[in-house]
């Protein structure tokens, strides 16, 4: 027998700081009620007397009195068992339900001008006036609410720095726009004769210099019109020149959008 208990593992009552307590301290005091829960909970006599309806299913209009005085009474004979304190709204129903139910049982005079009004009346009124403010506060409490439900999310966009790329034009862009001034030299034509020198090299010189002395220089502003076809396409060659050297950009907002040149930014 020794044996089998020996083989029986003892189980801990707690664990304090890593350490199994096996036996319960010999000082230890429990109070008599401290192992006594009350599970129900009511915001005051009319909510409990609603509640005994309910869950009995209940007429409102024809409560049995003496039902549910009797189950009234023993909540409020638990309550004072239990050493809790006991609200004087509390005794004041108990007072009038024990009134309703003296004035149930006397005999009433069947033949009166003015009938007696049923004992329950103003009870039954006070019921239904809090049953429909509960279930309006009921309502009202399932609707989101502010910092319970929903939380409100602020940001600072002034503190948010985005820098936008813009998109570099396309060679057949550049071709479109370099078309349209062709076009324009068509309209522009002159039947002087002259013979200028035209050099790229010097063109690539007057192309940086008019893009370093503004940040975006209009694609078209570039080609000078007098000075012919000629003109026209040496200056686009030295445009080119100048962007296969990475020295200029261009730059397009949007399909079909104007044209601009600025210097190549080397990082």
């Amino acid at each position: 027998m020794a044996e089998i208990e020996q083989a029986i593992p003892v189980i801990p009552i707690a664990t304090i700081k890593g350490q199994a307590v096996i036996d319960l301290p010999t000082d230890l005091y429990i109070p008599p009620d401290a192992m006594k829960v009350f599970l129900e909970a009511f915001e005051g006599p009319l909510d409990f007397l609603l509640y005994l309806i309910r869950k009995q299913n209940l007429d409102v209009l024809d409560i049995p009195i003496a039902s549910v005085t009797k189950q009234y009474m023993e909540y409020i004979d638990l309550m004072q068992e239990l050493s809790l304190e006991l609200a004087a709204e509390y005794l004041v129903m108990a007072a009038i339900l024990a009134e309703i139910k003296s004035r149930m049982l006397l005999p009433r005079p069947t033949e009166t001008e003015n009938p007696e009004e049923d004992p329950r009346a103003e009870l039954v009124r006070r019921l239904q006036e809090y049953e429909r403010f509960k279930q309006a506060a009921e309502n009202i409490d399932k609707l989101p609410r502010l910092e319970r439900d929903t939380f409100m999310v602020q940001t600072d966009s002034s503190t948010i720095e985005v820098e936008k790329p813009l998109p570099t034009a396309s060679l057949p862009e550049l071709l479109r726009a370099f078309m349209d001034v062709m076009k324009r030299v068509e309209h522009n034509a002159s039947h002087r004769i002259r013979i200028d020198t035209l050099s790229v090299r010097e063109k690539m010189s007057h192309i940086l210099g008019m893009v370093q002395e503004q940040e975006h220089f209009p694609f078209t502003s570039l080609f000078n019109l007098e000075e012919g076809r000629l003109g026209i396409v040496v200056t686009f060659l030295a445009m080119l020149e100048l962007l296969k050297q990475s020295m200029i950009e261009f730059i397009q907002a949007a399909p079909f959008a104007p044209i601009y040149l600025k210097p190549k930014v080397v990082s």
